[in-house]
């Protein structure tokens, strides 16, 4: 039986998830908009990018922008609100940033740092290899992370972009899938337990079931993980094609 419609919509009677993405981000909204269930939209906003949240003063500006970020979401009556930026989020512990948030906000939020910590543990998953778009200050932050959450990183490699400064975020979006393909297998390893491609503006999706069969592990990405943590919070237990096994349990 058809549960009853949380809203009085012709596209979201089921749920409305509220989308935070960086300012150069092309790619989330792209993949999530191949995935949602029916009866399931997507709201997005933008907010800017925060290299410095560990000091007192980047945290207050972090803060001050997801507010206003939330405050121009919940007009449109969001079920949940994702903050979908992986290193701007790689606070430790890693509920803290969607703590903050839901009491702003009133709602369940969710961070894509904290749904791919939760998508880790939901697979059984303490040996995991990474595969980034980043440079090496972005990298040694993710290591030691997902380090401090528990999870033992067997190897992590990036492709470098931004090491010239955020003008190269662009980049990330424009890089092709056969480089990502090449770049992803050059990362996993016989002691991984799964991998993980992080980066939420890093084009990976056509590629996740593909290496899932040719790896017989677990491939999950920010992207789907953000969304399979909103999907849950929002009471959505849809299987989702076509996106691994993450969002098929």
């Amino acid at each position: 039986m058809m549960a009853e419609p949380r809203h009085n919509s012709v596209y979201s009677p089921r749920a409305r998830l509220g989308l935070i993405v960086p300012p150069t981000n092309s790619v989330n909204e792209a993949e999530w908009a191949r995935l949602m269930p029916p009866g399931v939209t997507t709201h997005v906003t933008r907010m800017p990018l925060h290299a410095d949240s560990h000091s007192e003063a980047g945290k207050a500006a972090l803060w001050r922008d997801l507010d206003g970020a939330i405050g121009l979401l919940t007009p449109v009556r969001p079920d949940v609100i994702a903050y979908a930026c992986t290193a701007g989020s790689m606070l430790t512990p890693p509920e803290q940033v969607s703590e903050r948030m839901e009491a702003s906000a009133g709602i369940p939020c969710v961070t894509t740092a904290l749904a791919i910590v939760r998508a880790l543990r939901h697979l059984g998953v303490r040996r995991v290899a990474v595969a980034t778009p980043y440079h090496d200050a972005l990298n040694d932050h993710e290591v030691a992370f997902l380090t401090a959450c528990g999870f033992e990183v067997t190897q992590l490699r990036g492709l470098g972009i931004g090491a010239g400064g955020p003008s190269e975020y662009p980049l990330i979006a424009q890089t092709p899938l056969d480089r990502v393909r090449a770049h992803v297998r050059g990362v996993m390893s016989n002691q991984a337990q799964a991998l993980l491609i992080s980066c939420t503006d890093f084009p990976t999706l056509p590629l996740i079931e593909e290496l899932e069969a040719e790896f017989n592990r677990p491939v999950i990405s920010s992207n789907t993980a953000t969304l399979w943590a909103c999907l849950r919070a929002a009471g959505i237990p849809d299987q989702v094609p076509a996106a691994g096994r993450l969002l098929r349990i």
